[in-house]
């Protein structure tokens, strides 16, 4: 059964022509089946020869008939949506600056973890802890994090502790 194109805008020729002056393949390869139906070849011969199956042909058509040249062409999504919006990045960028608070978060250093928590309470955002990895490696934040101190440490205590020994 022969593919019905009820859009006659366009004749054979100017869909090659059209197919040849456009830099999207797939797109082309779509106009030229679609310039052999015109033409009057079976489905099952203009999609072979575009290397496309039957069913195929007759889904780009009918995008043909609905929405014209344009239709041919591949749609691409924009992709999910973000988990956090640039406020709540901001916010987040801030609170791995400042540093945690012993007495309120518990920790003297953040860990994935730990903010995977914090972005929970604060936002109502559950998340991965491997993602609030990816969420700051997008801030600019990397692993490397000084090496933490304990809050009740002694640095006199420390350095008499230290041993020193004679020079030779």
């Amino acid at each position: 059964m022969a593919v019905e194109i009820t859009r006659k805008a366009m004749s054979a020729g100017a869909l090659r022509a059209a197919a040849t002056r456009t830099k999207d393949a797939k797109a082309a390869r779509r106009m030229l089946a679609i310039a052999l139906v015109l033409e009057g070849a079976d489905r099952t011969t203009a999609a072979e020869t575009c290397g496309m199956d039957r069913q195929t042909l007759r889904d780009w058509v009918h995008r043909y008939n609905a929405e014209g040249i344009d239709g041919l062409s591949n749609r691409y999504s924009a992709g999910p949506t973000p988990l956090l919006n640039a406020e709540q990045k901001a916010e987040l960028a801030q609170m791995v600056r400042d540093g945690p608070d012993l007495a309120t978060d518990g920790v003297v250093r953040w860990r994935r973890i730990d903010l995977k928590r914090k972005i929970e309470e604060r936002f109502g955002v559950v998340m991965h802890e491997r993602t609030v990895g990816k969420q700051l490696a997008a801030l600019g934040f990397r692993r490397l994090s000084v090496r933490p101190q304990h809050p009740k440490s002694d640095p006199v205590a420390q350095e008499v502790f230290k041993k020193t020994s004679p020079r030779q």
